[in-house]
C-alpha cells in the first residue's frame, strides 16, 4: 500500500480546493504517484481539520503548497472522488493571490521521502490541454478554458 492510501485510505475526507487564475493561466500542482497514469496536475487544496473553517482550511493548504496567500472567493463547486481505498468529497472555491512567492510546497502529512508534491506552476488554458484528460483532475477535463472553470457550478464525480 502507497503513502497516499495509508495515510488518507479507508475514510471519507473533505477537502477544499481553490482555483487560482492570472494571465489565462490556472495555478496547479503535478502530484506523482496519483491518477490512472501516475500523475496529476490538480489545483491546490487539501484536508480540513476538525475545528478548523473551511475558509482557513483553504489557505493553510495552500500556503502548504504554493507558498502563496490567498483570499477566498465565491464558491464554485463540488467533485465527489473515489477510487479504491480513496474516497474525497471536495469543494472548489475561486482564489486570488494576496501574497507570497510561488514555490514548489509540500504536504505535510506525508514523510519527506513521501512526497507526491514534484511542480506548482501556473499552466496557461492552451498548455492544459496538452496534458491527456486522465492527467488532469477531472473537473479539469475535456475542453476547458478561463469562462467555463470560473463559472463551474453543481456537483462533479468520479466514481471508479
Amino acid at each position: 500500500m502507497n503513502a497516499v492510501n495509508q495515510v488518507f485510505g479507508g475514510k471519507v475526507r473533505v477537502r477544499v480546493c481553490g482555483i487560482c487564475i492570472e494571465n489565462n493561466s490556472i495555478l496547479l500542482i503535478k502530484h506523482d504517484n496519483l491518477g490512472e497514469l501516475g500523475e496529476l496536475w490538480s489545483p491546490p487544496g487539501g484536508g480540513v481539520n476538525f475545528n478548523e473553517s473551511i475558509e482557513d482550511a483553504l489557505k493553510r493548504e495552500f500556503y502548504e503548497e504554493t507558498g502563496l496567500e490567498i483570499t477566498v472567493n465565491k464558491f464554485l463547486c463540488v467533485n465527489e472522488f473515489h477510487s479504491g481505498n480513496l474516497h474525497a468529497i471536495e469543494l472548489f472555491f475561486e482564489v486570488k493571490r494576496q501574497n507570497g512567492s510561488l514555490k514548489t510546497g509540500v504536504d505535510p502529512e506525508l514523510n519527506a521521502d513521501q512526497q507526491i508534491i514534484k511542480e506548482v506552476k501556473f499552466v496557461t488554458f492552451e498548455n492544459l490541454m496538452a496534458i491527456p484528460d486522465k492527467k488532469r483532475h477531472n473537473i479539469l477535463q475535456g475542453s476547458v478554458n478561463e469562462e467555463y472553470v470560473l463559472n463551474m457550478k453543481g456537483h462533479f464525480k468520479l466514481w471508479q
